[in-house]
């Protein structure tokens, strides 16, 4: 009788301790939208940092589907825009006011965390401002927020529990990885990311090669850029010392992202056909151009009156801030509606958001500007977590961007030399090509067909036939 009290005890305990973050009415749920339970609340993390997370139930089996945790990138940005425009269960309306049921949400057959990271992102926040940080002490914060989202949901620590996320989530999901593979507790079983940044240089000089060849840039351009920039096979386009080659490199880069061009998505028209909100591209070209790129076009020092090059400071290299980027650039990306959506009292409400936190934005300047660089390469990670049998990762790129290219992934993943299991191939969706996949012994690298940097927002259908296949572990 005693242990049945104290199992009782217990239980009621953690209930106890998540019941709260419980959301019973979300505004705006479409009639006859699918039923699961759905968390909304704070995780701590170091010091007095609280990470928001919106957790939702899968639709079918929780108990026993993976559990998936997602980071959207920036570094500065909310992973509240992977839920309500990418994966998540629903979507918001062009009103800014109701949702729409997303037919491909992961939570059909997973449950998903949606976890706003660092402190200062989105809903997320420190009542002593502390939000400078880094590569490692986000990876700690993160790892500390999951011991407490199982603290909190102990009925999951032992479903199989995957990482993911993009863009700068190409580093924060490998250096989270390196710590939570070493915990016992926690069941991790693989990570995926998808158009990730995961080394800067290869990324940066693999853009000129995208360029050229999506015919982004002319023949006389690429000609000087071989002539200045190559020795032999070998080019140096980025950061390089030559002084013709980096007035080809800055003429590259003027005409890729002062063009107007949708460059997270080459071939997709720009929301509007004017600009709109530019946090989101502005977040993701800092990530992009860091660490040493120097625009000399003065169309790239317009925006907002600036007269001359603002510098920042990021693990030893000087670099152009972005906000200098042409005020006819256009981030094609318009995420008003779920500005407004977020912004609503009674959301924020259902949410458990307090009063004192700031209105959400999509990124943040703040934790932007005060976020040190750590690593340029992530290599060394992924080699020492696939060199553990019993994880499985899957790098993935929709192959019209340009931010984060999947030529840069894909000579990422040659350089790491796996073991090919099978060589590359085309894979399908509803009997049509739906890109080309890799497979190496515990790891695979996809292209996606015709999808730009937000996979899962561009083609939704294919995401998820991908995401599904992995988490079963089985080939696409």
């Amino acid at each position: 009788m005693k242990r049945v009290i104290l199992f009782c005890v217990f239980t009621s305990a953690a209930l106890a301790a998540y019941a709260p973050d419980k959301v019973t009415k979300l505004p705006g749920i479409p009639s006859g939208a699918p039923a699961f339970n759905q968390y909304s609340g704070y995780l701590n993390a170091t010091g007095d940092k609280k990470l928001h997370y919106w957790f939702v139930e899968s639709q079918s089996q929780p108990a026993t589907d993976p559990l998936i945790l997602w980071l959207n990138g920036g570094p500065g940005c909310s992973s509240l825009d992977g839920f309500l425009s990418e994966l998540g269960p629903f979507h918001v309306n062009n009103d800014g006011a109701s949702l729409y049921v997303n037919e491909y949400s992961w939570n059909k057959q997973a449950n998903v965390i949606f976890l706003e990271s660092p402190a200062g992102v989105g809903f997320s926040y420190s009542p002593s401002m502390d939000i400078a940080t880094n590569d490692d002490k986000v990876a700690q914060d993160n790892y500390i927020a999951l011991q407490d989202f199982f603290l909190k949901f102990p009925e999951y620590v032992n479903n199989s529990f995957y990482l993911t996320g993009e863009s700068y989530a190409g580093v924060y999901i490998p250096t989270l990885a390196m710590l939570v593979v070493n915990d016992s507790s926690i069941k991790l079983e693989g990570f995926a990311i998808g158009n990730g940044l995961l080394n800067m240089t290869i990324n940066m000089n693999s853009a000129v090669y995208f360029a050229y060849y999506h015919s982004l840039i002319d023949q006389g351009l690429w000609d000087r850029l071989q002539t200045y920039c190559c020795l032999g096979s070998y080019c140096q386009f980025f950061n390089s010392t030559n002084t013709k080659c980096k007035q080809a490199y800055d003429e590259m880069a003027t005409l890729v992202y002062d063009s107007g061009i949708n460059a997270y998505s080459i071939y997709t028209d720009c929301a509007g056909g004017i600009p709109v909100q530019m946090k989101r591209y502005e977040f993701d070209m800092k990530s992009a151009l860091k660490m040493g790129y120097n625009v000399q076009s003065k169309s790239y020092r317009k925006l907002k009156g600036l007269q001359g090059t603002t510098h920042y400071k990021s693990h030893g290299f000087s670099f152009t801030d972005p906000k200098d980027l042409g005020s006819n650039i256009d981030p094609c990306i318009d995420v008003t509606a779920e500005t407004t959506y977020l912004s609503r009292k009674d959301v924020r409400e259902a949410l458990h958001i307090p009063d004192s936190v700031p209105a959400w934005q999509v990124c943040s300047d703040a934790v932007e500007g005060n976020y040190t660089r750590v690593y340029q390469t992530v290599a060394p990670q992924f080699t020492s977590l696939l060199g553990q049998s019993r994880l499985r990762a899957l790098v993935y790129n929709g192959d019209v961007d340009v931010v984060c290219n999947f030529l840069a992934d894909q000579w990422f993943m040659k350089d790491l030399q796996l073991t090919e299991v099978n060589p590359r191939r085309p894979w399908k969706v509803d009997n049509q090509v739906a890109g080309f996949v890799h497979q190496f012994s515990n790891a695979s690298f996809v292209t996606v067909k015709g999808a730009g940097h937000m996979v899962p927002q561009w083609r939704p259908a294919q995401s998820y036939h991908m995401i599904m296949q992995f988490l079963s572990n089985q080939p696409l």
